[in-house]
């Protein structure tokens, strides 16, 4: 058995260097082979030119082929797995294409896992654990009212006039900001074409307490029914977003007015330039820490009461490890991998994983990477 990985960009590290360390037999693939060299040639015995064709070509029955290149290459990836016999394993999210995947994935006794990164990843298990936490509490009603918000985001560890610094690709940070929202707000569905139009502040339940500027990203409602929610449950709240540092609108509003007038093939030409720029201005030193943030929090009233409120809380920054981002987006990518090896994780097209075991598993993992995770009582 081989494990293929595909891709030595930002975040790909410390997942990568944690499978070859642990003696497995990796496969690196990077469409610059002198990157994925400079990246991890220090341990890695078989680094080759990426293309679709050439992975193809060597995919063996059994093998894991991971994704960690652009979206676009994903659903490729995953058929040439089923062609091959192979496992697939991304920390992006599940496109429709990929999701039309799982009966071929089920039917030929394959593992397609998704959303095995820092966000979708770790978030998801935070609320798996949470929703499961207030199904066997004493406050657990059908008829509580319930109120869930999840927000993540990577932040400069030492603030910067542009209140931002890049630790992914510029070009996918712009494109997000491009896309509209989906979310519930006081039981009402709230759409919002961009993001700043629906920013508004978050105090974070830090040790040293600090207020951030937060707003929803992508179609909350969906991760109701993967979060295991009743059907029947009364949602009042509903929210997946990013969060950013006090000061970010402020900074980015240019870049909001610009955005507004960019449309088509110029306009994506024009991102690309701003991309670029970007990079050059405010990307992180050699050393410089980043900082990430992420807090998922449940709870549910009646009549006024609280009856159940519980926030996962995590802080986490660069080190002499490298950076959070990359820790914590890779490394779950490799935990995936290792549970998929255990046959932990059924056949099919999942997302990150919901039992208990794997769970406690995983999050316990995660609290290696950080420096503060804490799952908070509010109602202790």
């Amino acid at each position: 058995m081989t494990i293929h990985w595909c891709g030595t960009g930002l975040s790909s590290g410390p997942g990568l260097r944690k499978l070859i360390e642990a003696g497995h037999r990796v496969v690196v693939w990077n469409r610059t082979v002198a990157k994925a060299e400079e990246a991890v040639g220090d341990i890695a015995k078989d680094i080759r030119a990426y293309s679709l064709e050439a992975l193809t070509a060597t995919l063996e029955p059994g093998d894991i082929a991971i994704s960690m290149l652009t979206v676009d290459h994903h659903v490729g990836i995953a058929k040439a797995c089923l062609s091959k016999g192979a496992h697939f394993v991304s920390s992006s999210y599940i496109s429709p294409e990929m999701k039309a995947l799982d009966q071929a994935f089920r039917d030929a006794g394959l593992v397609s896992v998704n959303e095995v990164g820092l966000d979708p990843g770790i978030d998801h298990l935070m609320a798996h654990d949470l929703v499961a936490r207030y199904r066997a509490s004493k406050g657990y009603n059908a008829d509580n009212v319930l109120s869930f918000l999840s927000y993540c985001g990577g932040v400069p560890k030492i603030p910067n006039p542009f209140r931002y610094k890049f630790s992914w690709a510029p070009l996918g940070v712009l494109k997000a900001l491009r896309s509209p929202s989906r979310s519930l707000r006081n039981f009402s569905e709230l759409r919002v074409a961009r993001p700043w139009d629906a920013i508004t502040r978050y105090d974070a339940p830090l040790p040293s307490p600090e207020s951030f500027e937060v707003y929803p990203n992508r179609d909350s409602y969906p991760f109701m029914q993967d979060y295991r929610f009743d059907e029947a449950w009364k949602v009042r709240d509903f929210v997946r977003g990013t969060i950013r540092l006090n000061g970010w609108a402020d900074a980015w509003a240019p870049v909001f007015r610009e955005i507004e007038t960019l449309s088509g093939p110029e306009g994506d030409a024009r991102l690309a330039e701003m991309a670029a720029e970007f990079v050059r201005d405010n990307s992180y030193a050699p050393g410089e820490p980043d900082r990430v943030l992420l807090f998922v929090d449940l709870k549910a009233e009646r009549e006024g009461r609280i009856l159940f409120h519980e926030t996962w809380a995590m802080d986490a920054w660069g080190d002499a490890r490298g950076t959070a981002m990359a820790r914590l987006v890779s490394t779950p990518v490799s935990m995936a991998v290792e549970s998929l090896l255990k046959r932990e994780i059924a056949v099919g097209v999942h997302a990150a994983p919901h039992e208990r075991k794997l769970i406690d598993s995983w999050l316990g993992q995660v609290r290696g990477l950080v420096q503060y995770m804490e799952r908070i009582d509010h109602t202790a």
